[in-house]
Protein backbone atom coordinates (compact mmCIF):
# COMPACT_ATOMS: atom_id res chain seq x y z
CA UNK A 1 0.00 0.00 0.00
CA UNK A 2 1.14 3.50 -0.40
CA UNK A 3 -0.34 6.78 1.15
CA UNK A 4 -2.48 7.17 -2.04
CA UNK A 5 -4.39 4.36 -0.88
CA UNK A 6 -5.77 5.69 2.45
CA UNK A 7 -9.40 7.85 2.42
CA UNK A 8 -8.92 10.89 3.77
CA UNK A 9 -11.62 13.58 4.78
CA UNK A 10 -11.04 16.94 4.10
CA UNK A 11 -10.83 19.30 7.07
CA UNK A 12 -8.07 22.26 6.23
CA UNK A 13 -8.01 24.46 3.53
CA UNK A 14 -5.53 23.05 1.40
CA UNK A 15 -1.47 22.82 2.15
CA UNK A 16 -0.88 24.72 5.35
CA UNK A 17 1.00 28.35 4.27
CA UNK A 18 5.20 27.47 4.86
CA UNK A 19 7.30 31.45 5.41
CA UNK A 20 10.49 32.71 6.55
CA UNK A 21 11.18 33.76 10.06
CA UNK A 22 13.84 36.99 8.68
CA UNK A 23 14.03 38.83 12.11
CA UNK A 24 14.49 35.46 13.89
CA UNK A 25 17.18 34.38 11.73
CA UNK A 26 18.95 37.51 11.80
CA UNK A 27 18.88 37.96 15.58
CA UNK A 28 20.28 34.34 16.29
CA UNK A 29 22.95 34.94 13.55
CA UNK A 30 22.96 31.12 12.41
CA UNK A 31 20.65 29.05 10.16
CA UNK A 32 18.03 29.82 7.65
CA UNK A 33 14.48 29.53 9.65
CA UNK A 34 11.36 28.88 8.20
CA UNK A 35 8.17 28.10 9.83
CA UNK A 36 5.40 25.71 8.59
CA UNK A 37 2.01 26.53 10.23
CA UNK A 38 -0.51 24.05 11.28
CA UNK A 39 -2.02 26.91 13.52
CA UNK A 40 -3.80 28.17 10.65
CA UNK A 41 -4.37 24.78 8.31
CA UNK A 42 -7.82 25.03 9.12
CA UNK A 43 -11.03 26.94 9.61
CA UNK A 44 -12.51 24.39 12.12
CA UNK A 45 -11.80 25.64 15.75
CA UNK A 46 -8.07 27.18 14.82
CA UNK A 47 -6.92 24.29 13.78
CA UNK A 48 -3.72 22.80 14.41
CA UNK A 49 -1.68 19.32 14.09
CA UNK A 50 -4.30 17.22 15.14
CA UNK A 51 -6.81 18.34 12.63
CA UNK A 52 -4.43 17.18 9.77
CA UNK A 53 -4.20 13.92 11.56
CA UNK A 54 -8.33 13.41 12.05
CA UNK A 55 -8.50 14.16 8.28
CA UNK A 56 -7.35 10.35 7.69
CA UNK A 57 -9.22 8.73 10.88
CA UNK A 58 -12.71 10.50 10.00
CA UNK A 59 -13.28 8.45 6.80
CA UNK A 60 -13.02 5.11 9.67
CA UNK A 61 -15.24 6.79 12.19
CA UNK A 62 -17.80 7.43 9.42
CA UNK A 63 -17.51 3.75 7.85
CA UNK A 64 -18.04 2.19 11.57
CA UNK A 65 -21.36 4.09 11.89
CA UNK A 66 -20.32 6.01 14.51
CA UNK A 67 -22.31 8.72 16.25
CA UNK A 68 -19.92 10.22 18.87
CA UNK A 69 -16.26 10.67 18.69
CA UNK A 70 -14.59 9.96 22.05
CA UNK A 71 -11.33 11.25 22.98
CA UNK A 72 -8.83 12.16 26.31
CA UNK A 73 -6.56 14.76 26.79
CA UNK A 74 -5.10 17.38 29.53
CA UNK A 75 -7.81 20.51 31.03
CA UNK A 76 -5.95 22.12 28.04
CA UNK A 77 -5.63 19.74 25.63
CA UNK A 78 -5.23 21.14 21.89
CA UNK A 79 -6.55 17.71 20.41
CA UNK A 80 -9.75 17.49 22.00
CA UNK A 81 -10.12 20.64 21.25
CA UNK A 82 -9.92 19.57 17.64
CA UNK A 83 -12.13 16.63 17.77
CA UNK A 84 -14.99 18.56 19.39
CA UNK A 85 -14.84 21.13 16.39
CA UNK A 86 -14.39 17.93 13.96
CA UNK A 87 -17.72 16.26 15.22
CA UNK A 88 -18.90 19.27 15.46
CA UNK A 89 -18.10 19.71 11.67
CA UNK A 90 -19.53 15.70 10.91
CA UNK A 91 -22.85 16.12 12.98
CA UNK A 92 -21.41 13.84 15.70
CA UNK A 93 -21.26 14.28 18.84
CA UNK A 94 -18.15 14.89 21.19
CA UNK A 95 -17.15 12.94 24.67
CA UNK A 96 -14.23 13.98 25.98
CA UNK A 97 -12.22 13.27 29.05
CA UNK A 98 -10.37 16.28 30.36
CA UNK A 99 -7.50 14.76 33.24
CA UNK A 100 -5.72 16.77 35.26
CA UNK A 101 -2.36 16.30 33.14
CA UNK A 102 -0.71 20.12 34.53
CA UNK A 103 -0.73 20.90 38.07
CA UNK A 104 -0.75 24.59 36.95
CA UNK A 105 -2.73 27.25 39.42
CA UNK A 106 -4.33 29.31 37.58
CA UNK A 107 -7.65 28.98 38.94
CA UNK A 108 -9.55 29.58 35.38
CA UNK A 109 -7.48 26.73 34.05
CA UNK A 110 -10.29 24.52 33.74
CA UNK A 111 -12.66 27.21 32.27
CA UNK A 112 -11.15 29.02 29.69
CA UNK A 113 -9.05 28.26 26.36
CA UNK A 114 -8.90 24.55 24.68
CA UNK A 115 -11.63 23.70 27.33
CA UNK A 116 -14.04 26.58 26.88
CA UNK A 117 -13.94 26.13 22.95
CA UNK A 118 -14.88 22.41 23.12
CA UNK A 119 -18.04 23.39 25.72
CA UNK A 120 -19.21 26.12 23.07
CA UNK A 121 -18.83 23.75 20.15
CA UNK A 122 -21.42 21.56 22.72
CA UNK A 123 -19.03 18.60 23.49
CA UNK A 124 -19.62 16.45 26.74
CA UNK A 125 -17.05 17.57 28.83
CA UNK A 126 -15.71 15.69 31.40
CA UNK A 127 -13.38 16.66 34.40
CA UNK A 128 -11.11 13.87 35.52
CA UNK A 129 -8.51 14.17 39.01
CA UNK A 130 -5.91 11.65 36.86
CA UNK A 131 -2.27 12.81 35.98
CA UNK A 132 -0.33 12.86 33.07
CA UNK A 133 0.39 9.96 30.38
CA UNK A 134 1.07 9.04 26.90
CA UNK A 135 -0.52 5.71 27.18
CA UNK A 136 -4.21 4.34 26.60
CA UNK A 137 -5.87 5.82 30.22
CA UNK A 138 -9.07 3.86 31.94
CA UNK A 139 -11.01 6.81 31.87
CA UNK A 140 -11.14 6.92 28.43
CA UNK A 141 -12.02 3.02 28.42
CA UNK A 142 -14.62 4.25 31.11
CA UNK A 143 -16.14 7.08 28.73
CA UNK A 144 -16.41 4.39 25.78
CA UNK A 145 -18.29 1.95 27.72
CA UNK A 146 -20.96 4.83 29.01
CA UNK A 147 -21.04 6.06 25.31
CA UNK A 148 -22.10 2.57 24.59
CA UNK A 149 -24.49 1.97 27.49
CA UNK A 150 -26.62 4.72 26.71
CA UNK A 151 -27.02 3.76 23.17
CA UNK A 152 -24.58 5.22 21.14
CA UNK A 153 -21.76 3.90 18.84
CA UNK A 154 -18.66 5.45 20.14
CA UNK A 155 -15.53 5.84 18.13
CA UNK A 156 -12.29 6.36 20.03
CA UNK A 157 -9.86 8.54 19.66
CA UNK A 158 -6.81 8.42 22.40
CA UNK A 159 -4.76 11.58 23.18
CA UNK A 160 -2.93 13.01 20.42
CA UNK A 161 -4.42 10.32 18.26
CA UNK A 162 -1.30 8.82 18.62
CA UNK A 163 -2.09 5.54 19.28
CA UNK A 164 -4.55 5.45 16.78
CA UNK A 165 -3.39 2.92 13.93
CA UNK A 166 -3.99 5.74 11.47
CA UNK A 167 -1.78 8.16 13.67
CA UNK A 168 0.80 8.87 11.69
CA UNK A 169 -0.72 8.53 8.77
CA UNK A 170 -1.60 12.79 8.87
CA UNK A 171 1.91 14.15 9.09
CA UNK A 172 3.50 11.13 6.30
CA UNK A 173 1.36 13.13 4.11
CA UNK A 174 2.72 16.80 5.82
CA UNK A 175 6.48 15.57 4.78
CA UNK A 176 4.90 15.03 0.99
CA UNK A 177 3.14 18.38 1.29
CA UNK A 178 6.64 19.88 2.54
CA UNK A 179 8.73 18.53 -0.45
CA UNK A 180 5.93 20.12 -3.00
CA UNK A 181 6.36 23.15 -1.27
CA UNK A 182 10.09 22.91 -1.47
CA UNK A 183 9.79 22.39 -5.42
CA UNK A 184 7.68 24.82 -5.46
CA UNK A 185 9.99 27.93 -3.43
CA UNK A 186 12.99 26.45 -4.77
CA UNK A 187 14.58 25.87 -1.28
CA UNK A 188 15.49 22.26 0.74
CA UNK A 189 15.02 22.04 4.31
CA UNK A 190 17.54 20.24 5.70
CA UNK A 191 16.93 20.45 9.48
CA UNK A 192 13.09 19.72 10.36
CA UNK A 193 12.12 20.81 13.94
CA UNK A 194 8.86 19.79 15.75
CA UNK A 195 7.23 18.96 19.25
CA UNK A 196 7.25 15.56 20.10
CA UNK A 197 4.76 14.11 23.23
CA UNK A 198 2.53 11.66 22.21
CA UNK A 199 4.15 10.95 19.58
CA UNK A 200 2.41 10.44 16.16
CA UNK A 201 3.28 13.46 14.17
CA UNK A 202 6.96 13.21 15.18
CA UNK A 203 6.36 9.88 14.25
CA UNK A 204 4.38 10.70 11.07
CA UNK A 205 7.11 12.92 9.75
CA UNK A 206 10.02 10.39 9.89
CA UNK A 207 7.57 7.73 8.04
CA UNK A 208 6.91 10.42 5.43
CA UNK A 209 10.07 11.54 5.22
CA UNK A 210 11.91 8.16 4.71
CA UNK A 211 10.51 7.83 1.49
CA UNK A 212 12.01 10.65 -0.12
CA UNK A 213 15.83 9.53 0.68
CA UNK A 214 16.98 13.21 1.06
CA UNK A 215 19.70 14.15 3.43
CA UNK A 216 16.74 15.58 6.12
CA UNK A 217 17.16 15.41 9.80
CA UNK A 218 13.60 15.41 11.88
CA UNK A 219 14.59 16.87 15.40
CA UNK A 220 11.99 16.08 17.78
CA UNK A 221 12.19 18.51 20.68
CA UNK A 222 11.05 16.35 23.72
CA UNK A 223 7.95 18.21 25.83
CA UNK A 224 6.43 15.63 27.82
CA UNK A 225 9.28 14.81 30.58
CA UNK A 226 8.96 11.46 29.83
CA UNK A 227 11.73 10.81 27.67
CA UNK A 228 12.37 7.26 27.65
CA UNK A 229 8.57 6.12 26.63
CA UNK A 230 7.75 8.82 24.43
CA UNK A 231 11.29 7.78 22.68
CA UNK A 232 9.99 4.63 22.45
CA UNK A 233 6.66 5.47 21.40
CA UNK A 234 7.52 7.50 18.80
CA UNK A 235 10.04 5.06 17.38
CA UNK A 236 7.53 2.45 17.41
CA UNK A 237 4.71 4.43 15.63
CA UNK A 238 7.22 5.98 13.05
CA UNK A 239 8.00 2.11 12.43
CA UNK A 240 4.23 1.18 11.79
CA UNK A 241 3.41 4.14 9.93
CA UNK A 242 6.80 3.82 7.50
CA UNK A 243 4.57 -0.17 7.02
CA UNK A 244 1.34 1.28 6.30
CA UNK A 245 2.92 3.65 3.75
CA UNK A 246 4.75 0.74 1.64
CA UNK A 247 8.71 2.43 3.05
CA UNK A 248 9.45 -1.52 1.60
CA UNK A 249 12.43 -1.52 4.09
CA UNK A 250 13.49 -1.02 8.12
CA UNK A 251 13.79 2.37 9.65
CA UNK A 252 17.21 3.31 10.75
CA UNK A 253 17.49 4.34 14.74
CA UNK A 254 19.68 7.15 13.38
CA UNK A 255 16.24 8.43 11.86
CA UNK A 256 14.69 8.51 14.96
CA UNK A 257 15.67 11.79 17.21
CA UNK A 258 13.87 13.32 20.19
CA UNK A 259 15.81 15.68 22.06
CA UNK A 260 15.73 16.18 26.09
CA UNK A 261 16.46 19.23 27.73
CA UNK A 262 14.02 21.89 27.13
CA UNK A 263 10.74 20.11 28.77
CA UNK A 264 11.43 20.84 32.35
CA UNK A 265 10.65 18.48 34.77
CA UNK A 266 7.12 18.18 34.26
CA UNK A 267 4.16 17.95 31.12
CA UNK A 268 2.87 21.00 30.72
CA UNK A 269 4.81 23.46 32.93
CA UNK A 270 6.76 26.21 30.75
CA UNK A 271 10.27 27.15 32.39
CA UNK A 272 11.82 30.24 31.71
CA UNK A 273 13.43 29.11 28.38
CA UNK A 274 9.72 28.49 27.47
CA UNK A 275 8.85 31.61 28.20
CA UNK A 276 11.77 33.34 26.99
CA UNK A 277 10.91 31.76 23.29
CA UNK A 278 7.43 32.91 23.28
CA UNK A 279 8.51 36.29 23.95
CA UNK A 280 10.77 36.00 21.71
CA UNK A 281 9.51 34.57 18.72
CA UNK A 282 6.14 37.34 19.44
CA UNK A 283 8.33 40.24 19.75
CA UNK A 284 10.54 39.40 16.49
CA UNK A 285 7.63 37.74 13.90
CA UNK A 286 4.45 38.99 15.45
CA UNK A 287 3.89 34.30 15.78
CA UNK A 288 2.13 33.64 18.37
CA UNK A 289 3.31 30.32 20.29
CA UNK A 290 2.56 28.62 23.24
CA UNK A 291 3.98 27.23 26.81
CA UNK A 292 3.45 23.39 26.33
CA UNK A 293 4.48 22.66 23.54
CA UNK A 294 5.30 25.12 20.45
CA UNK A 295 7.28 27.42 23.41
CA UNK A 296 9.61 24.13 24.20
CA UNK A 297 10.68 23.16 20.71
CA UNK A 298 11.32 26.92 19.67
CA UNK A 299 13.44 27.28 22.84
CA UNK A 300 15.60 24.22 21.68
CA UNK A 301 15.46 25.04 17.76
CA UNK A 302 16.96 28.53 19.25
CA UNK A 303 19.28 26.72 21.65
CA UNK A 304 20.15 24.69 18.74
CA UNK A 305 21.11 27.07 16.34
CA UNK A 306 23.22 29.08 18.93
CA UNK A 307 25.48 26.19 19.73
CA UNK A 308 26.15 25.73 16.02
CA UNK A 309 24.41 22.29 16.91
CA UNK A 310 21.99 23.43 13.78
CA UNK A 311 24.80 24.86 11.49
CA UNK A 312 25.25 28.22 10.06
CA UNK A 313 24.49 27.12 6.52
CA UNK A 314 21.50 24.98 7.35
CA UNK A 315 17.92 25.83 6.40
CA UNK A 316 15.65 24.79 9.03
CA UNK A 317 11.92 24.32 8.82
CA UNK A 318 9.91 24.82 11.96
CA UNK A 319 7.18 22.43 12.48
CA UNK A 320 3.99 25.08 14.35
CA UNK A 321 1.77 23.07 15.19
CA UNK A 322 -0.85 25.40 16.82
CA UNK A 323 -2.08 25.28 20.33
CA UNK A 324 -2.20 29.64 21.31
CA UNK A 325 -5.56 29.00 22.63
CA UNK A 326 -3.80 27.75 26.23
CA UNK A 327 -2.65 30.76 26.59
CA UNK A 328 -5.71 31.89 27.97
CA UNK A 329 -5.03 29.43 30.93
CA UNK A 330 -1.29 30.48 31.41
CA UNK A 331 -1.92 34.36 32.13
CA UNK A 332 0.06 34.04 35.25
CA UNK A 333 3.66 32.76 33.47
CA UNK A 334 3.66 36.46 31.79
CA UNK A 335 2.58 38.47 34.70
Amino acid sequence: MSLDDFDRYPLMFGPSPVHRLERLTRHLGGAQIWAKREDCNSGLAFGGNKTRKLEYIVPDAIAKGADTLVSIGGYQSNHTRQVAAVAARLGMKARLVQERWVDWPDVVNDKVGNILLSRIMGADVRLDPSGFGIGIKDSWETALEEVRAAGGVPYGIPAGASEHPLGGLGFAHWAAEVAQQEQELGVFFDTIVVCTVTGSTHAGMIAGFAGQDRPRRVLGIDASATIDPTREQVARIARHTADLVGLGRDLRDDEITVLEGWAGDRYGIPVASTIDAIRLTAQLEGMIIDPVYEGKSMAGLIDLVRAGEIAPDSTVLYAHLGGQPALNAYAGAFG
